[in-house]
């Protein structure tokens, strides 16, 4: 299986409708990729807290359309990272979009774990509530979002759910890089899954961007890791290799915690 991870930078003096043409251009060049995947709030910055709601969309709104149009052209398994999704009736949430290589949505989460202690993105976004799940024909992804990376129960759950690949999309910050290469590595030995983490380059807000983007085996071997800068990551790996891992050293089958019920004193 052959994944483009793109790392995309997202600087002040690039309009959002700009940046959004020219990612679906950088698409538009992974054809041959059976899956590509892109970084949180790619069109407003994971940090530019007054833009969200300038910048906040409905669902099918032009980010939606430019992303489907672009894995359609391009015949690939698009995790289109995530925008700052205006819901009608209810707050702003940080959507993740993937699309099939034919265009049409195959799945839609709503990030869980908000970032910013009661700031930020913690009160203007609202939580998403449902652990989302994606079938390709050869691996399960396992949908999460930058904060999400540091609550192993949200992989867990993922993983009971059948994820095979777990895809991250974040904005994180470059003071924390070594968190970020740290926990990747974790949740692939973990969970003994693929780990396809896709960061942002660039500042936000006068944020620098940690970059760095990472594929992880699920021995917690580094298959590839970017630079600090805008950089289009392509690896090649077999999914087959999670159940060999989970054949080989079946750590998951003794799990206890978790898989019933507390028992009442």
């Amino acid at each position: 299986m052959r994944a483009s991870v793109i790392q995309i930078a997202v600087n002040e003096d690039e309009s959002v409708e700009a940046r959004r043409r020219r990612v679906a251009a950088t698409v538009r060049e992974q054809a041959g990729a059976d899956l590509v995947v892109l970084p949180e709030l790619w069109t407003t910055g994971a940090f530019a807290y007054e833009e969200f709601g300038r910048e906040a969309e409905p669902l099918e709104g032009p980010t939606y359309e430019a992303m489907a149009k672009a894995a359609s052209d391009a015949g690939v398994w698009l995790h289109a990272g995530s925008i700052p999704e205006r819901d009608p009736d209810g707050p702003l949430y940080n959507t993740s979009l993937v699309f099939s290589p034919s265009g049409d949505l195959a799945a839609a989460y709503r990030k869980i774990h908000r970032f910013g202690f009661d700031k930020g993105e913690a009160v203007l976004m609202g939580a998403g509530s449902e652990l989302v799940t994606v079938r390709l024909p050869a691996t399960t992804l396992g949908l999460s979002t930058c904060y999400d990376l540091r609550f192993p129960e949200l992989y867990r759950g993922l993983v009971d759910a059948g994820a095979e690949t777990l895809v991250v999309a974040a904005g994180w910050p470059e003071r924390r890089r070594s968190h970020w290469t740290l926990l990747a590595q974790a949740r692939a030995v973990e969970n003994q899954s693929f780990v396809l983490a896709c960061a942002t380059a660039g500042t936000h807000a006068g944020v620098p961007q940690a970059g760095h983007s990472i594929v992880v085996d699920p021995w917690g071997e580094v298959l590839a890791q970017a630079g600090a800068g805008e950089e289009v990551l392509t690896v090649e790996f077999d999914p087959g290799k999670v159940a060999a891992t989970r054949e080989q050293f079946p750590a998951l089958k003794d799990r206890t915690l978790g898989l019933q019920p507390p028992r009442r004193p």
